[in-house]
Formats: C-alpha cells, structure tokens, sequence
C-alpha cells in the first residue's frame, strides 16, 4: 500500500500484523535483522522459544539475541567496547548485556525510549562486527 511506512517494494513484509514501526516487538526486531542481508536466519538454539538468535549463516555467529524478559522485549547486540560505554551512558534502556561479555555486548530494552535509528545503528554494528573474515 502507497504511503504506509514498512510497506512497498524493497520492504521487509508486516509480520502477523505487527507494523515494522513497532519496536517493542520481536517481530520487528527479527524483520529487520533479515533485511540486513541474505546470510542472516533465525535461529533458536536452547529449545525455549522465547529465545530468538539472529545469525550469520557462513560462520554461525549471532549478532542480536533476542527475548523476553520482565515483559519487555531485550535485545543483545555486539559493540565496539569504545562504545559500549557511549551507548549505556546515553540511554538508561541501553545496558551491560544479559548473559554476555559486559565489554563487548549491550542489551538494549526496547521500551520505546531508545529512538528506532539508533536501535538500526546498533543492531547494524552489531552484524557488521560478526560477519565472517571474508566478508569484512
């Protein structure tokens, strides 16, 4: 549909009807990660569904795990330890990662306080930073 944001050629498609604009959802957390590239699938490793990790296919590694937790929706994401710092100074939602290297890992609450941009930022360094070798 023209002129609904989301939507038209080149966008990731609306996932049982949860619109790309909300980012308190898994749904559109794991869209997004897929149009990162064609190398990205879902994965959901420890036989609990309410773990999703985001992977690179060519070396397996994760770059965003997401889950629930206190009702929210989290998401970790790899950083840069010159920014992990950066990061969690400038969003109280932005913390040192759940059940991750508190150096290199932030968890991102998504209460809708962190804007959409950044989340994008994070989560894209986050690829960027697990690709394979090769690729980088």
């Amino acid at each position: 549909r023209a002129g609904v944001p989301g939507e038209g050629p080149g966008r990731p498609e609306r996932k049982r009807g949860v619109p790309m604009s909300d980012w308190t959802k898994r749904e559109t957390v794991v869209a997004f990660c897929k149009s990162l590239g064609a190398d990205v699938r879902e994965d959901y490793p420890f036989h609990d569904d309410n773990w999703t990790v985001m992977r690179h296919r060519g070396n397996k590694k994760g770059f965003a795990f997401v889950f629930q937790r206190q009702d929210q929706v989290w998401v970790n994401v790899k950083c840069d330890p010159a920014w992990t710092g950066f990061w969690r100074n400038t969003y109280p939602a932005v913390r040192p990662a759940y059940h991750m290297n508190k150096a290199h890992w932030n968890t991102i609450v998504l209460d809708g306080t962190v804007p959409v941009e950044d989340i994008k930022t994070m989560i894209g360094e986050s690829y960027r930073l697990t690709l394979p070798q090769e690729c980088q």
